[in-house]
């Protein structure tokens, strides 16, 4: 036995020298009752022959297992992360192992005795390997030619768990990390050497009671206590204790829901050896042994995932690709054991949750309801609720999805919601919402796109209204009732440049990303405006529903822009916070312009605007800000609505992969579409918002200050050149500082005067004016009176001839032109 230990020491040598230090050798030679150092190295190197062969290779290793003995000094292990709600009530939990790290003093001390009992009697007295057992260990092994003892201290079990558990990443690492090889062995010797040298026993002990598996997926001795008896660690008696102590030896095998006979008699073990240990408590022992397993019925298991948030999970994913964007991997959290402090209120989520579902079924084909309801404020945009009309879950043949519909650009647009950004870029270039504009029954936009509705001209985007209109109205009196024809001359006058821009800055960051188009790496918001496409004003694309809840945000926030937050707070495992950096906030607009505009939209919900009546349906009287969209062939429609308390959009489209037009009460796919913004989607914003709004906060109407977004700019007022003739409005126009182009049309007023102009009442500096001039054409011609005297025949006029256009116009390049919505609503 002499020579043994001696090869011992002499292993020892070779893998703790140059760490611990020649007298800690010394030390360890004296321990092993002397012997030559010189022998006992070569006799080491005979025990493994991988020891004799270090050299110029071992520095490699060496350095490996230095680089592991840090990571296990840290000793920090996989955990469960913990999502809550404002209330602090759990929402989710995420984890890879499911396991809750606790301090030595909630761990019972019945626990802690077994654990050693069985697994390591000597733990007290040995440096974290147990020579005496290795020295057994090595002569059973060697005379029966394979591995039947391991002699692993509770130190040693630790670090190879450590590496199994937690360092190794892939299939080849966790073989390494248990592979039955004298090289595997070393290491694990020396790391247990260094390990036992700078951690107290107690350390070492609470650390390996939190890490090893105790089957059924628990993972350390808390979770344990709970998956089989429904406690705290720091309740668990003596037969419990015993019970995960032998568990320990084979998580899988013995398993007391499978194989409850094996379990009792291991337990029992692990008391026998209780009994044999601490022969003052052996009668106590003795009694546990005749009590039953007294496991639970089933094991008590954790959710994982998002995936077990039930009507949350939509909520909880968008949280996981938050915190991904703000330099938080769902590894990370995954294994963090974080706290999550989200923002999700539940009366909110659940109010938005039975909205969406009563005005849409979860079980309607192909058509789905969104809705996500925001905070505004200066500081933060924190998403109060996320929901849909579907089911979050797995069961495609049930339609329930984990898409993130509420998220991700989905739809075929918002319609005429998109109406509000070139209303916005109107603005901002001088009109006010007092401001008159026309309602021509007809427009017809050159170079901004092509169709629309019949007859159009090529090279030309046409519109007409879906129904019929007075010729003039104020701004704010068109937002209400939704004229086509007057924002498609709006986003003529302010330019689709500047409308995409403005959609972007309130919150459409989306069309901003490469790819974004659907045709190659170009974004939306490029090819939109490369293509001058008029049709913008009337939402003709995919949208993102959260996105688009925080323009209305935006706009509650007198022009401030946010992220949309789902997070308050993250607090790591040791209490301390963990700071988000997210996008700061942003003055996207002033904010006299988003308190005008806010006003201007607090029509929509009362007398003829076209929210009126879902908002009486719903017994809706606060003030909100608002605006219905309808996009072409009823394939999608959305409300957005905002207070100064709260901000959001519902959103019904199809989501099905051959979409088709979508119908009203109830919601569901039809061949001819009539679905509106105004019907279902408001319903839904004013039941979801309306049974929560007063504990939100007291709702204020917006009221406008700035005269120069509620009267307009007077330098942008285009002068009324009506009546006028050619060259007298043609100086008139250039004198204020505008262009213009000429239109001849049929006409009762005489050839040369100006019957009317586009666009009046406003339009940016240096805009082009369409002047409409009389050819006479219609005029009727009274004849005179029969005179006495015979006049000569009057000289015929010189007829101006007007330029022909071409049967078509070519337009190389474009893709196939996007849906043209031709709805108001």
């Amino acid at each position: 036995m002499r020579w043994t230990n001696c090869g011992i020491a002499g292993v020892l040598f070779l893998l703790r020298g140059s760490t611990l230090g020649l007298v800690s050798i010394g030390k360890t030679v004296a321990k092993l009752g002397g012997c030559s150092l010189l022998g006992g190295v070569l006799l080491a190197g005979m025990m493994f022959p991988v020891a004799g062969g270090f050299g110029l290779a071992s520095n490699k290793a060496a350095q490996t297992v230095e680089n592991t003995s840090a990571q296990l000094i840290e000793g920090e292990v996989p955990a469960v992360t913990t999502m809550v709600d404002v209330n602090g009530d759990p929402l989710a939990w995420i984890y890879d192992q499911r396991r809750f790290e606790v301090p030595s003093d909630r761990i019972s001390n019945d626990m802690k005795l077994a654990i050693v009992s069985v697994e390591d009697r000597r733990f007290a007295d040995h440096d974290g390997v147990d020579w005496q057992g290795t020295a057994r260990a090595f002569l059973t092994n060697t005379t029966s030619g394979q591995i039947e003892q391991g002699a692993s201290t509770l130190v040693q079990q630790y670090v190879k768990n450590y590496q199994l558990l937690v360092l190794a990443q892939n299939d080849a690492e966790r073989r390494a990390a248990i592979e039955t090889t004298p090289a595997r062995k070393i290491r694990e010797i020396r790391m247990a050497l260094e390990l036992d040298s700078r951690l107290s026993k107690e350390e070492i002990l609470t650390r390996y009671l939190n890490l090893v598996p105790f089957g059924n997926g628990a993972y350390g001795v808390q979770e344990a206590a709970q998956t089989y008896f429904g406690i705290n660690a720091t309740d668990l008696n003596p037969a419990q204790s015993a019970m995960l102590a032998g568990i320990v030896q084979s998580s899988s095998a013995l398993n007391p829901y499978t194989n409850p006979e094996r379990v009792l008699n291991r337990r029992n073990v692990v008391l026998d050896t209780m009994i044999e240990n601490i022969p003052e408590r052996a009668e106590e022992f003795r009694a546990a042994k005749e009590e039953p397993l007294g496991v639970l019925p089933e094991p008590k298991m954790l959710p994982q995932g998002c995936i077990a948030a039930d009507d949350r999970g939509f909520f909880c994913d968008y949280v996981m690709q938050y915190l991904a964007s703000v330099g938080i991997p769902r590894d990370q959290v995954t294994r963090g054991g974080y706290l999550i402090q989200t923002t999700l209120d539940p009366d909110v989520q659940d109010s938005a949750v039975r909205a969406v579902r009563n005005n849409t079924s979860p079980q309607a084909t192909g058509v789905a309801n969104v809705l996500n309801l925001i905070q505004p404020g200066s500081e933060s945009h924190r998403v109060l609720a996320m929901a849909s009309s579907r089911v979050y879950g797995l069961d495609g043949s049930n339609n329930e999805t984990v898409s993130p519909q509420t998220f991700s650009m989905v739809g075929h647009g918002a319609g005429s919601i998109f109406k509000i950004f070139p209303t916005a870029a109107a603005l901002e270039q001088g009109m006010g919402i007092d401001t008159w504009v026309n309602v021509p029954a007809r427009y017809e936009a050159r170079g901004m796109g092509y169709g629309g509705a019949p007859g159009c001209p090529p090279a030309t985007y046409c519109v007409e209204n879906y129904s019929s209109y007075k010729p003039s109205m104020s701004l704010t009196e068109a937002l209400a009732t939704s004229p086509n024809t007057t924002f498609i001359g709006m986003i003529e006058q302010a330019g689709v440049e500047a409308t995409v821009d403005m959609a972007v800055r309130l919150g459409l960051r989306s069309y901003t990303r490469p790819g974004s188009s659907g045709y190659g790496e170009q974004s939306l918001a490029e090819m939109v405006a490369d293509q001058n496409q008029g049709s913008f004003t009337l939402g003709p694309v995919a949208v993102n529903p959260l996105e688009l809840s925080n323009v209305a945000a935006t706009l509650a926030s007198d022009g401030m822009w946010c992220p949309p937050t789902p997070v308050d707070a993250i607090i790591d495992r040791y209490g301390n916070a963990i700071e988000i950096a997210h996008e700061p906030c942003e003055q996207v607009v002033e904010p006299g312009l988003a308190t005008a505009l806010s006003q201007a939209l607090g029509q929509d919900h009362t007398g003829v605007g076209t929210a009126a009546r879902a908002a009486g349906a719903t017994g809706w009287t606060a003030p909100v800000s608002a605006k219905t969209g309808t996009t072409n062939s009823n394939y999608s429609a959305g409300f957005l609505g905002y207070t100064n308390t709260v901000a959001g959009v519902s959103y019904i489209y199809g989501d099905s992969p051959t979409p088709s037009p979508v119908c009203s009460f109830p919601v569901r796919q039809c061949y001819s579409g009539n679905l509106f913004g105004g019907n279902e989607p408001a319903q839904t914003w004013f039941q979801a918002v309306g049974p929560v709004a007063s504990q939100l906060g007291p709702i204020q109407a917006p009221q406008a200050t700035d005269r120069k977004y509620v009267s307009g700019d007077p330098r942008n007022q285009v002068p009324n050149v009506a009546g006028l003739t050619q060259s007298t409005a043609i100086r008139r126009l250039e004198s204020s500082g505008y262009s213009y182009n000429t239109v001849w049309t049929s006409s009762a007023e005489s050839r040369g005067v100006v019957t009317s102009y586009s666009p009046n009442g406003f339009a940016a500096p240096g805009a082009t004016i369409t002047l409409y001039v009389s050819d006479g054409s219609q005029r009727v011609v009274r004849p005179s009176p029969p005179r006495r005297e015979t006049q000569a025949p009057a000289t015929p006029a010189r007829s101006e001839q007007r330029p022909e256009l071409p049967d078509s116009v070519e337009v190389p390049g474009l893709p196939e032109p996007m849906p043209v919505p031709n709805l108001n609503n």
